[in-house]
């Protein structure tokens, strides 16, 4: 990859597009969006090649869905792209302003951040995603996805430039670019590109993560793996509490806003871990402490699911607490009280998604005050840790750090401001 041309071609065309008005940035947005739905079928097809070489590779289904596209997720991304077009414009809001005492007018607006980088596993939404919010928010962006995604991101990248090239001047082509190379030294090429990328962002599993941490010389925005908790509360509907575990867990369990590990205040246990066992229809590993084991085993003898799945009741070990599945498989624990609860939770997690199930308000309070998490639910699903549950219409990711973005990161995310001051001769 020649980096060096690439930063130079998106520098230029962060510089164009930081100056293109809101009018013009939504027309090219929707030029783009007609475009991706004109070729829908060439995506499509390029991303059954992918899913085909992935379940070939031995890839778990839970990551197969993850990376597949089919027409509700191909009208979601179009469906997001319309809401952030919708969106006010962020660039040139003026976030504070006021006189300084030498009589000077400051006021402080929000520009883009300029040249980005993504780094990601799958998805080929992000692909779109990311696109569409650098470009609402005045940024250039350079993609580059995982070898498993490649025919999906070159097919939706060709479909990108064609509707920036029908927008005419409004379209700035050189505001996207794709790494098409599967040549990991790709990626230390985008770390260490010290003045030419402003930021990076993280956006796959907690290895990935590590590796763009723990080497970028380029700022970093950090979007954490997903470890999440429910805990069920003693004042919990229990009905609710399992309906919720069932969703948190089971509707997308390859998605970083999946629960991981279920907490359960043990004088609820014995009427709740049934409730569970039934909602997750045999469908999912538990991994349960000695306490929740002796409960799900009598619960589950009720029945030969065990002489059929062995395997579908196992010894919870350390390992299983702090660990992100993603996948049909969660750990279960029991606590004595809300405050081992939280005090649990912050120990094990990645500071993504938390949720307490209660009836209890002091109880719910406690916990969104003490937990240390971008986002923490009280009676919902963590499943709406997402950037167009929120009203983003897309994300870049789930931000698990505290400078600069935390929690789904929409169009915001990618500006920072400037000082403008005005003055009429003052000197120091």
């Amino acid at each position: 990859m020649d980096i060096e041309s690439i930063c130079a071609d998106l520098r230029a065309g962060a510089n164009i597009l930081a100056q293109h008005t809101a009018i013009q940035k939504n027309h090219a947005l929707k030029c783009v969006a007609e475009s991706i739905d004109k070729n829908k079928s060439l995506i499509l097809e390029a991303n059954s090649l992918d899913v085909k070489k992935a379940r070939e590779s031995g890839m778990k289904e839970s990551l197969v869905e993850r990376l597949s596209l089919d027409g509700n997720k191909f009208t979601s991304i179009l469906d997001g792209m319309k809401v952030v077009i919708e969106q006010s414009d962020p660039i040139g809001e003026e976030v504070a302003g006021w006189c300084a005492p030498k009589g000077m007018q400051i006021r402080q607006v929000r520009v883009p951040l300029g040249v980005v980088a993504i780094i990601y596993e799958s998805r080929p939404n992000v692909t779109v995603d990311a696109f569409c919010l650098a470009y609402k928010s005045g940024n250039s962006i350079l993609l580059r996805g995982s070898s498993s995604a490649l025919e999906s991101n070159k097919a939706l990248v060709a479909a990108i430039k064609e509707g920036l090239t029908n927008a005419g001047c409004d379209g700035v082509l050189k505001a996207i670019a794709l790494c098409e190379s599967t040549d990991h030294s790709d990626v230390n090429q985008i770390l260490t590109a010290v003045g030419k990328i402003d930021v990076v962002l993280p956006r796959g599993g907690s290895k990935l993560i590590n590796t763009v941490v723990e080497n970028a010389k380029v700022p970093v925005i950090q979007t954490g793996s997903g470890v999440c908790h429910l805990y069920v509360d003693d004042s919990a509907d229990v009905n609710m509490a399992a309906n919720i575990a069932q969703n948190s867990k089971m509707q997308r369990p390859g998605a970083c806003n999946a629960i991981e590990t279920i907490l359960v205040n043990k004088k609820v246990a014995g009427e709740f871990l049934p409730l569970l066992a039934k909602a997750f229809d045999n469908k999912v590993q538990l991994h349960a402490d000695p306490m929740s084991y002796s409960i799900l085993e009598q619960t589950l003898s009720k029945t030969n699911i065990l002489e059929e799945k062995k395997d579908l009741l196992l010894r919870a070990v350390p390992e299983d607490f702090g660990y992100e599945f993603l996948d049909f498989k969660v750990a279960i624990k029991i606590v004595d009280s809300i405050e081992e609860a939280i005090q649990f939770i912050n120990t094990h997690n990645t500071k993504h998604s938390e949720c307490i199930v209660t009836n209890d308000r002091y109880h719910a309070r406690l916990f969104q005050s003490q937990i240390d998490a971008a986002c923490v639910y009280v009676n919902a699903s963590t499943r709406f840790t997402d950037g167009g549950e929120f009203g983003f219409g897309a994300e870049l990711g789930i931000s698990t750090q505290k400078l600069h973005a935390r929690g789904p990161m929409g169009i915001k995310a990618l500006t920072t401001t400037k000082f403008l001051i005005d003055g009429d001769g003052q000197i120091r």
